[in-house]
């Protein structure tokens, strides 16, 4: 079976010939430990692979994400200026460029990243039908308004809603849905975009709220993604059970989040066979912290609770930097295992 042929059966429960293998590793792990990666992914080689494009340059870019040194804070393509504390780790935003309404009025988003992308080696990129291919976006709307506005002031503004709230959010999403409809117009197989929902037990605001603000943003990406036939890929980080329904209901065909944060067996008794579990194993305390058992454990729970068989779950996990090697491969060991129960 091909790469491709394994996702697709995935991710319509037909019966793939074993889970499809998603490695993502921290920066500083490519920084730092080079050659572990390389090992790790040549055992595990991916089911899933990246298209070639080149964005346009942004003009409020300055700075690096991946610096060698701790320096100055680096400033992304829409200008939020973002603090590292730690080499190889993302970092937060500190100084955000609308944390005072007053310069909403001038503000645009970057559009010269999207004008001035090169998606013409996109298709060539994807010519290898054996192989499945999955976009990465920036799109991300309520962490980029977050990262806009600073995260105290967004949640104070999401409660009194001004006029200023509901302008930011047209620009955010009129930039967005224009990313969605470039990668829609390729011949890639899927497209994934996320947002961070959850606190460790709960959604950060109330479901009411998410449906109301922010579901009708993820609905126009999804319905420009089916209509162009492609698969959708979700991420959230903690606990987003109360919106997993939603996203079903969007068209979302596959989410990765923090299972852990959930309870395992209850999201596999509702939601089974209806979305594909792309991942994860614990990154909080397990991959870090325990034991290559610990590890074989928590990926045997996640089968028995979410694996049939007939598709539906993907073998992810998130390599921290100081994760030992001995769990990351203990991942993808356990998940190659032949599969018992019913």
């Amino acid at each position: 079976m091909t790469p491709r042929e394994r996702v697709i059966k995935t991710l319509t429960f037909s019966n793939p010939d074993r889970v499809p293998y998603d490695l993502w590793a921290l920066a500083g792990v490519g920084m730092f430990r080079k050659d572990e990666l390389e090992e790790m992914r040549r055992r595990f080689p991916a089911d899933m692979c990246g298209p070639a494009v080149k964005y346009g340059v942004s003009e409020r870019a300055k700075g690096t994400s991946t610096p060698t040194v701790l320096s100055e804070p680096y400033y992304d393509e829409w200008g939020c200026g973002w603090t590292l504390a730690e080499i190889g780790v993302c970092g937060e935003v500190k100084d955000p460029p609308l944390a005072d309404w007053g310069s909403l009025a001038k503000f645009t988003a970057p559009w010269e990243v999207l004008n001035d992308a090169d998606f013409s080696m996109t298709n060539g990129s994807c010519a290898d039908r054996t192989k499945f291919y999955k976009a990465g976006t920036g799109v991300r709307p309520f962490e980029r308004m977050q990262f806009l506005r600073g995260s105290e002031n967004l949640f104070l503004d999401l409660a009194y809603q001004p006029s200023e709230l509901f302008q930011l959010r047209d620009i955010v999403h009129e930039y967005f849905v224009k990313e969605i409809e470039l990668w829609a117009s390729t011949d890639v197989d899927a497209v994934g975009f996320m947002d961070d929902w959850g606190a460790q037990n709960s959604l950060l605001i109330s479901p009411d709220l998410w449906r109301s603000f922010y579901k009708p943003l993820y609905k126009d990406y999804c319905d420009i993604l089916k209509k162009a036939g492609k698969y959708i890929f979700f991420h959230s980080d903690g606990h987003i059970r109360a919106i997993i329904p939603d996203l079903i209901e969007l068209g979302v065909d596959a989410v990765n989040s923090q299972l852990f944060c959930m309870d395992i067996e209850e999201i596999g008794r509702e939601f089974k066979g209806k979305i594909t579990f792309w991942g994860e194993i614990c990154r909080q305390n397990i991959l870090p912290f325990g034991s290559v058992e610990d590890v074989r454990a928590a990926v045997r729970r996640v089968r028995r609770a979410l694996d049939d068989g007939r598709g539906g779950v993907m073998a992810q996990c998130e390599w921290g930097i100081r994760d030992p090697r001995e769990n990351i491969a203990a991942v993808f060991e356990t998940w190659s295992e032949p599969r018992s129960g019913p």
